[in-house]
């Protein structure tokens, strides 16, 4: 549905809160916005800790806040995930198959090595730690995980997309 939280440009994050329904006061965006951007620190100052994502590549063409957000968050994300510790694969528009329809996901490795899965909808999220749905998670996370394009692939995309707008 959306750039990551940890991936999105300050404009964009900013047009996703001016889209919440209840409407937020402009005290709430700004709270909001600043503490998604207060997050994104954590990778840059972890360069040892590895960070993945794979997002659907409608969701670079939604233009959610019009054409210069677009361009904005393409550019940032791009940025972003430049450092050799952060890897980005876009699933194409043109799968046959999904490893993940039922829905987004988070997984989370401990130092010590435990996972835990997250999951959120509408209104919730939910923090998953037993073993066997974290291991069904990980298992779909790997099979799209192969089915998206690879981190070079994904990168170019991105850059085609950006030289659109």
């Amino acid at each position: 549905r959306l750039v990551p939280g940890l991936l999105q440009s300050e404009a964009y994050a900013r047009a996703v809160f001016d889209n919440s329904i209840p409407l937020l006061t402009d005290e709430q965006t700004e709270a909001q916005v600043t503490a998604r951007m207060e997050r994104q620190a954590m990778m840059r100052e972890r360069p040892t800790v590895p960070f993945g994502f794979i997002v659907e590549e409608s969701v670079f063409r939604r233009g959610l806040g019009g054409a210069q957000v677009q361009a904005n968050m393409l550019d940032h994300v791009l940025e972003l995930t430049a450092p050799r510790n952060v890897t980005l694969q876009v699933v194409p528009l043109k799968l046959e198959f999904h490893g993940c329809l039922d829905g987004p996901v988070q997984l989370v490795e401990t130092s010590e090595g435990r996972r835990l899965g997250y999951s959120e909808g509408q209104q919730n999220g939910r923090l998953i730690s037993d073993a066997k749905e974290v291991s069904l998670l990980c298992r779909r996370y790997d099979t799209l995980r192969s089915q998206a394009l690879n981190p070079q692939e994904s990168r170019d995309l991105l850059e085609r997309l950006r030289g659109e707008l």
